[in-house]
């Protein structure tokens, strides 16, 4: 048969944005609406004719809101199939009349048990039952309704009935899929919440992930993959996923992992901070009083490695920091910050070649960071670690050699060793006046990395800091970083050589301060 004409719509939502511009629409357009307890007072508050759902079954709401529409002549009007004969003399053999439309959305259980301080009996009054009800019984009869589980689909929804009096099948197709993926997700969070509580240690038996698409990428690491990116479903914090794209070319699977690094590297520095990266790996960084003094201390790292590079800043980007990336020879793939003032935007975008090609990504405030899961595929299944990302506390680092690093040379230390948890292993950092000036990174050998990292400083070697984000298993990268000049070095400890490598610095007068923290990252 074609698509029934929508006639009756039953709206019960927790969040009523949009609401009553779409209940006025409907309204206008003829539908007769049926609502619950709160959004009922909400649509009369908006002088809207509303159909009380109670007077219609003959049954109050009960149990503190607990029962509202479990009831037969709410889901008989639901699930009736208008093609059956049977069905349709059923239902109206008892009364029932039938709903074309449902609007619902769930109660808050994700965003409530995201607070901090939420009890236990909170989240499971949070639990909704009929709302996951009424939305299945509509997604799997969707032959004849359509189901809305989210304001953005009000607008689509409403012009459809508008132009027709009807909504077509393939809309409806489409409402239903996405309506039994929120339910799904919606039962999977409750689940995760419950598995947390009774499991044993820190990681429950099962554990799901829901994600959303959000965009199909041109292609993946190489033209010959295909890509998507997901956004994470409860997400809250400053992203790349949930960032403002001011300007540039759409993003590449490539450009979206280094500018989470570069972002990731430049929210951890102190300071005015920016952060260099290429493949994934930084060749600048640096912190300073100013961003656009950041910013030419980090370039001026690995001047060659930054040609095309993307760009991660901790504070909004101003005008004269904006003038400087702006120096004719600079290619900038992306930058990504908190924020840009107007008039930076202006000046990035005027010079010619960037004008609709470097891309601009505006995250938000920066929080702080909140150690969080990771996740990683491997063949058959999933790793699950914490991420690496709280700071290591200073109380547990220890001064193991003879000579001791001077203040200044512990500032040094800080932010060689804030850097180098964000290198591949095996990794080196050599750093100077806070900023990065050569990197030794995803070498077999840690050898090779001290090697890489002190030709990449050149003569910037003398008097920096060197840093590893693993212990030295022998004394040979000690007598290689004196011969260089290097005047401190911080790294985890833990070798079984560990006496001879502090004897190595002791003969050579180099300060070494043990963390007791490994930074490997794979």
């Amino acid at each position: 048969m074609e698509s029934p004409t929508v006639r009756r719509a039953l709206i019960s939502v927790s969040d009523k944005l949009g609401l009553a511009g779409f209940a006025h629409g409907l309204a206008s357009a003829g539908v007769e609406i049926y609502s619950t307890g709160g959004t009922r007072k909400h649509l009369d508050s908006q002088g809207i004719r509303v159909f009380d759902i109670t007077a219609y079954t003959g049954f109050p709401e009960m149990l503190d809101g607990r029962l509202k529409t479990l009831h037969p002549k709410v889901f008989g009007g639901i699930l009736c199939r208008h093609d059956r004969p049977d069905d349709m003399e059923a239902i109206d053999e008892h009364d029932i009349v039938p709903f074309e439309l449902i609007v619902v959305n769930l109660y808050p259980f994700e965003a409530t048990i995201a607070r901090t301080g939420v009890t236990r009996d909170e989240a499971i009054e949070q639990i909704d039952i009929g709302g996951p009800s009424l939305v299945r019984a509509a997604a799997k009869n969707h032959k004849f309704v359509s189901i809305a589980t989210h304001p953005e689909q009000y607008c689509l929804i409403l012009e459809e009935i508008e132009q027709d009096g009807c909504t077509t099948l393939k809309l409806r197709k489409r409402l239903a899929a996405e309506a039994f993926a929120r339910t799904a997700a919606y039962d999977r969070a409750i689940a995760d919440y419950f598995c947390g509580e009774t499991s044993e240690g820190p990681f429950a038996p099962t554990t799901n992930i829901t994600l959303h698409r959000k965009a199909v990428l041109r292609y993946g690491e190489n033209p010959h993959q295909q890509a998507a990116l997901y956004s994470e479903v409860g997400w809250r914090h400053a992203s790349l996923v949930t960032a403002r794209q001011l300007n540039g070319k759409e993003l590449s699977y490539n450009n979206l992992l280094d500018l989470d690094s570069a972002l990731s590297i430049a929210r951890s520095l102190p300071a005015a901070a920016c952060s260099v990266v290429k493949h994934n790996n930084p060749c600048g960084a640096a912190s300073a009083e100013t961003l656009c003094e950041a910013t030419q201390k980090a370039l001026a790292g690995d001047p060659v490695s930054a040609f095309g590079s993307v760009i991660g800043f901790n504070r909004v980007v101003d005008v004269a920091t904006a003038e400087f990336l702006a120096t004719p020879g600079l290619f900038i793939e992306a930058i990504v910050a908190p924020g840009f003032e107007a008039a930076a935007v202006g000046v990035l975008t005027s010079k010619p070649k960037w004008r609709n090609t470097v891309r601009l990504m505006q995250v938000g405030r920066l929080e702080d960071t909140k150690s969080q899961r990771q996740f990683r595929h491997i063949d058959g299944g999933m790793l699950v670690q914490d991420a690496d990302s709280l700071p290591d506390p200073e109380l547990e680092w220890k001064v193991v050699t003879e000579k001791k690093p001077t203040d200044e040379q512990l500032t040094e230390l800080r932010f060689g060793w804030a850097v180098v948890r964000h290198v591949k292993s095996n990794a080196i950092t050599v750093s100077k006046n806070l900023a990065l000036c050569g990197v030794g990174a995803g070498q077999m050998s840690r050898v090779d990395s001290v090697e890489i990292a002190i030709h990449k400083a050149g003569d910037r070697a003398a008097g920096s800091i060197l840093s590893s984000d693993a212990f030295f298993p022998f004394p040979d990268s000690i007598h290689r970083a004196a011969e260089a000049g290097i005047a401190a070095i911080i790294q985890p400890g833990g070798s079984k050589n560990d006496d001879e490598v502090i004897a190595a610095c002791n003969e050579v007068g180099i300060p070494m301060i043990f963390t007791g923290r490994r930074h490997f990252k794979h």
